[in-house]
């Protein structure tokens, strides 16, 4: 019964009301129940003791019944109950996301926990997880740079390359220029209406051979956008030495982040700790959000027929059995 009325609306949702009026009555023939009964005195019911009920006594709830269900039925028939079959069709327009990963020598300070490096690929790992529906690929850099993985959508893969980023599989360097024109370039063939790229850095370009406004100008004409973090604290931070950890100046070309992101329509960030560079990877999350374009499609059918049908034969065997074989009033 529960599976029949899923996926059931009424047209006239307010008849259902009717059926409070079951209560009063209800109430009404229980209170006044003897009267409603023909009733004959005796002197002593001696003679009757050993009359046993017969089917007629023991069934005589039965057209009362039928006339409670046969108005159930035809209230629920006024109330018109529809079928309702509803078919949604979702186009999701994803967005295509290269992450740019400054791996240089100066990411080892401990400004973060347990160090920048290490803080930056946690980030990432969450905002990855949640762009299910978004191509993303992986470029890291020092004094070169090159393709951790290619922009895709099998974010496990992606996740597993992201792990095995480490310090010195690169020659070491702050090469910004480069990191951007290789993003640029895993992004070249990308049909996506959205494109963009996520670039941390913690220095200043010293190494490399493409110039960093060169490489935005191209993110610029390819219409890329470009997202720029500047990691670390401001002042000194610790770092580890064969002597024990000892501070060091933190110096991050901010100006040049800056007029990256703002050449390219993107955003400059500047992350301190660890919580801080979490809440610019949500902020970007939010400002790019997937596109999703659903459309309805939805179909109704009557299907009060079957109420109106049952509930008629309902009082025609009501009348029936009242009026002839449960007749009590001669």
């Amino acid at each position: 019964m529960m599976a029949f009325f899923q996926g059931i609306e009424f047209a006239h949702p307010y008849y259902l009301l009717l059926l409070l009026l079951i209560i009063p009555v209800a109430a009404w023939r229980y209170f006044f129940r003897k009267k409603l009964q023909a009733s004959l005195t005796v002197p002593t019911v001696t003679a009757f003791e050993k009359t046993g009920n017969t089917w007629r006594v023991r069934f005589r709830w039965l057209p009362l019944c039928l006339l409670v269900l046969a108005y159930l039925a035809l209230i629920v028939a006024l109330a018109r109950p529809q079928s309702s079959f509803r078919l949604s069709d979702v186009e999701v327009e994803g967005v295509d996301i290269v992450l740019a990963l400054d791996i240089s020598g100066s990411m080892k300070a401990m400004d973060f926990r347990p160090n920048r490096l290490e803080a930056c690929k946690k980030v990432a790992e969450e905002f990855i997880l949640g762009r299910s529906t978004d191509r993303i690929g992986l470029v890291v850099y020092a004094g070169e740079a090159y393709t951790q993985c290619p922009v895709t959508s099998d974010h496990s893969t992606l996740l597993g390359l992201l792990k095995k980023v480490k310090f010195d599989i690169i020659e070491d360097g702050t090469a910004i220029g480069d990191g951007l024109g290789t993003a640029v370039n895993r992004l070249r063939e990308s049909e996506a209406k959205s494109k963009i790229i996520i670039l941390l850095s913690d220095g200043v370009n010293n190494s490399g051979y493409l110039d960093p406004y060169s490489a935005a100008e191209i993110a610029k004409n390819m219409n890329i956008k470009v997202y720029t973090i500047g990691a670390g604290t401001n002042g000194q931070a610790p770092y580890p030495t064969p002597y024990g950890n000892q501070m060091m100046n933190t110096e991050i070309d901010e100006r040049l982040l800056q007029t990256i992101a703002h050449e390219t329509g993107g955003k400059y960030f500047r992350a301190t700790s660890n919580d801080k560079l979490k809440a610019v990877y949500e902020e970007i999350d939010k400002m790019e959000k997937t596109i999703l374009n659903e459309t309805i499609y939805e179909n109704k059918a009557d299907a009060f027929f079957p109420f109106l049908l049952v509930g008629v034969l309902l009082f025609i065997c009501y009348g029936l059995l009242k009026y002839t074989i449960f007749r009590i009033n001669p």
